[in-house]
């Protein structure tokens, strides 16, 4: 059975290039939704709709995902609504930038 914090460990392991920093501490990750206990469905944004490593972040979050055992498919949702701020990072984060 696939859990939400085996998912959420698994994006920390997903960086940003350019911050130097996991996607679920910048905020980027909106919603995460089990389904059928094999497939995931994602809901992130981006911090600028012009970010030029779009790509990159989205496959390696979805190859991370989908390295979980048990996890068959992982789809993901590029959102712009709400825009992405730096109020959404995490406090720790905050700290350090």
């Amino acid at each position: 059975m696939v859990v939400l914090s085996q998912i959420v460990e698994a994006l920390k392991g997903c960086l940003d290039p350019e911050l130097n920093a996991n996607i679920v501490d910048i905020g980027l990750i909106y919603g995460i939704s089990i389904i059928d206990n094999k497939s995931i469905k994602l809901t992130l944004t981006m911090t600028s709709p012009m970010c030029p490593v779009t790509s990159i972040i989205m496959a390696d979050a979805q190859l991370r995902v989908e390295a979980i055992e048990g996890v068959e498919k992982a789809e993901l949702d590029l959102v712009w609504d709400p825009l992405w701020s730096p109020e959404m990072m995490s406090d720790e984060l905050k700290y350090f930038t």
